[in-house]
């Protein structure tokens, strides 16, 4: 980015070498010091622009936030924004109370109708005059109730015995079987290795310390090597349940997925974990590319906006808007572009228009829909008006010829986008099996996200896929009750 002048300041400015100027030679000098500051003038013009828009660049990098950007909360460090940005919330201001709501079931403790076991405490003397009192003469009494967990039974060893027997016409030996999966002198059962796999993948515990749960609550001692033999154990028994998972949302019977994926570390290398998912099924892999997508996926696929879904043959798109509202948000507050702040609206409008049609049993509005799009179409040609009627963003002067597209700034970009996807990020309005964000899948990948952030990575490739086995049947257990 450093200048680069044609004319040398001594040629210019150094006496001559003998005698006086001609007023001719004067006018020529005089012209060529006017074209050295011409040039200069121009080529510090052009760093000072492109020093504005690296200034301008890094002020957005550090204001981007997780209100602002897909960036998670923990990123936002320890330090407190005031009280007007902290209480800011992307559904806007609503006239309910806080609290729970009419009609809301609330949960609490409620006592059992048939206790496991009853204590009687009866008065020994009379609270008026001493006399002595007996359980013969109680005439009502209160009930108050202690739910506990009993003191863990010693672990349960069930002993399989496979005898051989002597035919009694040939004189020939047959010995029993074992059942299958009985293949040591001592082993553990399922049981603990469904804890074991349970506590690992859903809790992030790490092997050291699910052998010291076991010893310490349950008293069976397991070494770390143990527990890991028993969780890939598991998920091999698992695999072919995962399977089942991925073809019932690739299939036919399929209307509407997510997918979205995220990284991680797995055998010092990056790799990443892919997640395709329901409201009632979620199934995980691991792959070394990120743009290994499932193939002989259909129906409507929602996504982030990342190019290579746009891939995948016989679907249709749905666009996340929560990652809409985000990128928005971030132009309201650093850019302070004037049609940022209606495109928000339009759009939690549209996302209140469709829960109030569609959640709640009403009727599909035509008319309401037709004006959505309308506003939408308006606020677009607004943004596409504002951004071109700025000045071009400067290349910056490497000494090589720019290819590809002008550069262009970040609310030009969401703005095409806007516009030229209009019909996949409002599709949620049209078709009600369509929802507004894509945080199906992004609920699905947190817990990943966390296993990163305790664990740090798999230290192998096998640890990474057993974790997405684990995963896949235990998220879709528990959204299918």
């Amino acid at each position: 980015m450093g200048m680069t002048f044609k004319f040398s300041k001594s040629a210019l400015f150094s006496a001559p070498a003998a005698g006086f100027l001609t007023l001719e030679e004067r006018l020529v000098e005089a012209d060529t010091r006017s074209a050295y500051f011409q040039n200069a003038c121009e080529e510090l013009l052009q760093v000072n622009k492109q020093l504005e828009e690296r200034i301008a660049a890094l002020e957005r990098s550090i204001g981007l936030n997780s209100r602002t950007s897909g960036k998670p909360p923990s990123s936002d460090g320890l330090s407190k924004p005031n009280a007007k940005k902290r209480t800011k919330s992307q559904r806007g201001p609503s006239d309910r109370k806080s609290g729970g709501q009419p009609g809301h079931k609330g949960k609490t403790l409620r006592q059992a109708p048939t206790p496991d076991m009853v204590i009687d405490h009866f008065p020994v003397v009379c609270s008026g005059c001493g006399a002595p009192l007996n359980p013969e003469t109680a005439e009502a009494s209160t009930a108050r109730q202690v739910v506990d967990l009993p003191p863990p039974p010693p672990p349960q060893v069930t002993e399989h015995r496979a005898h051989q027997c002597r035919c009694g016409q040939c004189d020939g030996i047959t010995r029993g079987d074992f059942p299958d999966g009985i293949n040591a002198p001592v082993q553990y059962g399922p049981r603990i290795a469904g804890i074991a796999s349970y506590l690992q993948t859903v809790h992030c515990i790490p092997e050291y310390r699910l052998g010291e749960i076991f010893s310490d609550l349950l008293g069976v001692p397991i070494a770390p090597a143990t527990v890991t033999s028993l969780i890939w154990r598991t998920s091999d028994r698992l695999e072919p349940v995962t399977l089942a998972i991925k073809e019932a949302l690739i299939g036919p019977q399929s209307d509407v997925v997510h997918l979205d994926e995220t990284g991680q570390r797995a055998v010092g290398k990056l790799h990443w974990t892919h997640v395709i998912c329901s409201p009632l099924l979620s199934h995980f892999r691991v792959s070394s590319k990120r743009g290994e997508l499932l193939s002989g996926v259909s129906g409507i696929v929602i996504h982030d906006h990342w190019k290579a879904y746009f891939k995948m043959e016989g679907v249709a798109h749905a666009l996340c808007n929560a990652h809409h509202l985000r990128e928005l948000q971030a132009l309201i507050e650093i850019e302070q572009e004037p049609w940022a702040k209606p495109m928000k609206e339009i759009l939690l409008k549209a996302k209140t228009l469709t829960e109030n049609m569609y959640n709640e049993g009403g009727q599909k509005d035509e008319a309401a829909i037709q004006a959505v799009f309308e506003q939408y179409d308006a606020n677009i040609a607004e943004a596409m008006a504002y951004h071109e009627a700025l000045p071009a963003l400067s290349s910056v002067q490497t000494g090589k010829k720019r290819r590809g597209r002008p550069k262009r700034r970040t609310g030009h970009n969401l703005a095409l986008r806007l516009q030229d996807f209009k019909a996949e990020v409002l599709r949620f309005l049209v078709d009600p099996n369509v929802p507004f964000t894509n945080n199906e899948a992004e609920r699905d990948l947190r817990m990943g996200k966390v296993r990163q952030k305790v664990s740090g990575c798999f230290r192998t490739l096998r640890g990474a896929e057993v974790f997405c086995i684990l995963r896949t049947v235990i998220n879709t257990a528990r959204k299918q009750g």
